[in-house]
């Protein structure tokens, strides 16, 4: 990187943070906190209006803005494409605020950029699953996003497969929501449940009746969303499958995979799961291909269901 798209990246950062530190600019950029500190004092000079606070880091001065960007026909596509993915996923004030976004990047482009952009957005379609469009999720959308920016607790009814640990299946919850994130085909919400007094992720479309509280929480400041948070997955199942069906077994990648090495009789695969029959509906699908090592438990769950399907017929 040269060092002018370096301290225009430097601006970049400041404005879209409150504090940055030398160190971490000198990360990013991958050159020396005496390269970094050199750089802020040209961007000093020539003009742009930066403050250094000991123990804190720099920061732009309140209502400093660089001048209007100007786009690549690369950078361009990925914020149309991008627009077009969010506009699936989100709820409708969202889609309308992604698709007028979309429609303002479009004014300002060249004729020729525009016309780039607009065949390649034709041309690149996202499928989004079923789940995620669903209006069961979509209605739950504005409530979570205001709870999240209100910072406020909510409650709400989850669902689980099976009753767990004496517990219902159905069962009333309240939690301070952190995030939210997007894995496989579904939406997941990443809040501190008061229930088990830890971080857990739950599935939106397993939420029903979702209200918000007056009480007010205070995020923790060493919270990430990249950080794996404490889901509660903690039983180990270890699943054989044979040669035939090891392809097809890493193509469909179950969520709760935590390792998978190749066996002298096909792929080793082991799992993290809640509950053990979690992955119970899922093995039976692939049949005499996959064989349970571990636990026991699980086997006999399985041996017991065989036996029900053999029953039928």
């Amino acid at each position: 990187m040269n060092r002018m798209d370096r301290l225009l990246g430097i601006v970049l950062e400041l404005q879209r943070r409150k504090h940055v530190r030398a160190e971490d600019l000198a990360a990013k950029y991958e050159t020396s906190k005496r390269t970094i500190y050199r750089d802020m004092q040209a961007l000093g000079e020539t003009g742009v209006p930066i403050i250094a606070e000991a123990g804190k880091g720099y920061s732009l001065v309140a209502g400093y803005f660089l001048p209007p960007l100007t786009f690549t026909s690369e950078e361009a596509t990925m914020l149309a494409l991008g627009s077009d993915l969010m506009a699936q996923h989100f709820d409708a004030q969202y889609r309308a605020a992604a698709e007028s976004a979309a429609a303002k990047l479009e004014t300002v482009l060249p004729a020729q950029q525009r016309a780039q952009v607009e065949y390649l957005r034709k041309s690149i379609v996202f499928i989004v699953p079923e789940t995620l469009a669903s209006e069961s999720v979509a209605a739950l959308l504005p409530t979570l996003r205001r709870a999240l920016l209100e910072r406020r607790t909510i409650r709400f009814h989850y669902h689980t497969r099976y009753a767990q640990d004496g517990e219902p299946a159905k069962k009333t919850r309240e939690a301070d929501p952190y995030g939210m994130y997007h894995h496989g085909d579904a939406w997941y919400l990443v809040a501190y449940c008061h229930l088990r007094q830890a971080v857990r992720s739950f599935r939106l479309d397993r939420l029903s009746q979702l209200k918000l509280r007056e009480q007010i929480f205070e995020v923790p400041a060493d919270f990430k969303m990249e950080q794996e948070e404490d889901d509660g997955r903690r039983v180990i199942v270890r699943v054989l499958f044979d040669e035939e069906a090891a392809p097809w077994v890493r193509e469909a990648r179950a969520y709760a995979v935590e390792a998978i090495a190749e066996h002298a009789d096909g792929l080793l695969v082991t799992y993290r799961v809640n509950e053990a029959r979690d992955l119970l509906q899922w093995l039976l699908s692939w049949g005499s291909h996959a064989r349970v090592l571990e636990p026991a438990s699980l086997r006999e769950e399985l041996a017991e269901e065989a036996r029900k399907i053999f029953s039928l017929y």
